[in-house]
C-alpha cells in the first residue's frame, strides 16, 4: 500500500519512523488543503447568515454530517459534532440520567478503559450514589466473558466499554456484550476511538445505544469528535451546553429547544475541521477497508514475529483479535528510557501508562512501550524499531 507520499510530514521528516498512530494519526495532504481552503475561500459561520458564504458553509456542514453518518451507517440526525471522543462521553454521562430506569443502581465498565471512559462514569456514580464495577481481563489480555456475565445484571443501568483497547490492542466481543445488555434493558456506550481507523463499523448492525470516536485518530484534524446516539434516546436528553443555535424560541422565562442534533451543538462549530474530517473519510473510502486491513494485518504479524525474537521482552497483547497495536516492556529498562533512545534515531513510540492507570495496576507495571501501526507504515519501519530496541538493550547492558 503506497500511501506514505500522501502524508507531507514524511516528506518534511524523511527519517521519521512514526509508530504512535493510536495517539494521533498523521494527516494526508487533502485534509490539510481542505482546512486551508475553507479559511482562504469560504470562511463564514454556518446557520447564521443569508449571504452566500454562510449558506455555503451551512451546505458544507450538512454534507459533512451526511458523509460521516454514512461512514458508520447511522441516520444524519443521530450524528452530533463535539470537540473529541472525551467530550462525547461526558455529554452522554451528563444526560443519561434521564434515561436510567428506576431500581437500576450500577454502572459497568472494564479494567482496560481509557481514563476518558472511567472518569465521567466515576463522577456520575458518585453524583447519583450508584455502584461502579469493572469487568476483569484474563491472562490472554482479553475480557473475561464469564466475569462479564456475572456482573451484567438487572441492577446494571449502563455498560460503557472500548471497542478496542488503546493499550492491549484487544478487540472486545462487542456483539456479545450488547446482546447480554439488551436482555437486561441496559444502556450501551461504546468508545470506538481505537477501532474506527482499522475496521468498518456499522452502528445499526451493532445495535449499540451510543458510539463515540475522534477525528484526529482517523486521519482528520484535531478538535472534532463524533457522538452517535439512537435518535429516540437523544431526543429525551436535555442539552449539555447551552447557547446560540440550539433553540426555536427563547424568552426570559423559558426556551424551546431544537431537535437533535442541533440542540447539542451550541455555538459556532469547528466548521473548517469538520469539513476536513469529511475529506479524511473520503480518503479512507477511496482506499477501502479491505486494503487497509490487509496491509495492517501483514505489518502487525510481521511486528509480532520480530518482537518475539528479542530477548527479555514481555508483550501485552492477545496476538489474535487485535488492532495493529502492541504494548511491551524490556526487562530492567524503564519504558521512558526506551522511548528516549528510540527518539535519538527518529523513531516515535508511546511510553507510559497511556491514560489507563487501573489497567497498569492489573498488569502490575508502571507503564509500557506501545507501538501502533497505520497505513503509512512499512516493514522497514519495524526493522528500524527492532534495531533501536537492540541498541537500548546494549546501552543498558553497559
Amino acid at each position: 500500500m503506497k500511501t506514505k507520499e500522501n502524508f507531507p510530514i514524511f516528506k518534511n521528516n524523511p527519517e521519521l519512523v512514526y509508530l504512535d498512530s493510536a495517539a494521533t494519526t498523521q494527516k494526508p495532504q487533502i485534509v490539510i488543503d481542505t482546512s486551508k481552503e475553507f479559511y482562504e475561500k469560504n470562511n463564514a459561520s454556518p446557520n447564521r447568515g443569508v449571504y452566500d458564504l454562510s449558506e455555503n458553509a451551512t451546505k458544507k456542514l450538512n454534507s459533512s454530517r451526511k458523509i460521516i453518518s454514512e461512514f458508520i451507517n447511522s441516520n444524519e440526525n443521530e450524528i452530533i459534532f463535539t470537540k473529541n471522543a472525551t467530550e462525547s462521553i461526558n455529554l452522554i454521562a451528563n444526560g443519561i440520567v434521564y434515561l436510567i430506569p428506576s431500581k437500576k443502581d450500577e454502572i459497568l465498565i472494564t479494567e482496560m478503559e481509557h481514563h476518558s471512559n472511567i472518569l465521567p462514569w466515576q463522577s456520575l456514580a458518585k453524583k447519583l450514589n450508584l455502584k461502579l464495577k469493572a469487568i476483569k481481563i484474563n491472562e490472554n489480555y482479553e475480557l473475561d466473558l464469564e466475569d462479564a456475565r456475572k456482573k451484567i445484571s438487572d441492577k446494571t443501568a449502563i455498560i460503557a466499554f472500548s471497542h478496542a483497547s488503546n493499550v492491549l490492542g484487544t478487540i472486545n466481543p462487542v456483539e456479545e456484550l450488547i446482546k447480554l445488555s439488551k436482555e437486561k434493558n441496559i444502556l450501551t456506550v461504546i468508545d470506538g476511538t481505537q477501532i474506527v481507523p482499522h475496521k468498518k463499523i456499522d452502528v445499526k448492525n451493532l445495535g449499540c445505544d451510543f458510539f463515540v470516536f475522534s477525528s484526529h485518530k482517523i486521519f482528520g484534524p484535531a478538535g472534532v469528535g463524533i457522538l452517535y446516539g439512537k435518535y429516540d434516546l437523544l431526543d429525551k436528553i436535555p442539552p449539555f451546553n447551552k447557547g446560540g443555535g440550539i433553540v426555536k424560541s427563547v424568552s426570559l422565562e423559558k426556551a424551546e429547544y431544537l431537535p437533535p442534533p442541533e440542540k447539542f451543538e451550541a455555538g459556532t462549530q469547528n466548521i473548517a475541521e469538520i469539513i476536513a474530517f469529511a475529506e479524511a473519510i473520503n480518503f479512507i473510502n477511496n482506499l477501502s477497508f479491505k486494503q487497509i486491513e490487509k496491509h495492517e494485518e501483514e505489518l502487525y504479524n510481521y511486528a509480532i514475529k520480530k518482537l518475539k525474537k528479542i530477548n527479555n521482552i514481555k508483550i501485552y497483547n492477545p496476538e489474535k483479535n487485535s488492532v495493529p497495536l502492541i504494548s511491551f516492556n524490556l526487562e530492567n529498562i524503564h519504558c521512558h528510557d526506551i522511548a528516549t533512545i528510540l527518539n535519538d534515531d527518529k523513531i516515535a513510540i508511546r511510553a507510559g501508562h497511556h491514560c489507563a492507570m487501573p489497567l497498569m495496576k492489573t498488569l502490575k507495571v508502571q507503564g509500557t512501550c506501545r507501538i501502533s501501526l497505520s497505513i503509512y507504515n512499512t516493514k522497514e519501519d519495524i526493522d528500524k524499531l527492532i534495531q533501536g530496541l537492540e541498541k537500548a538493550q546494549e546501552v543498558f547492558k553497559q
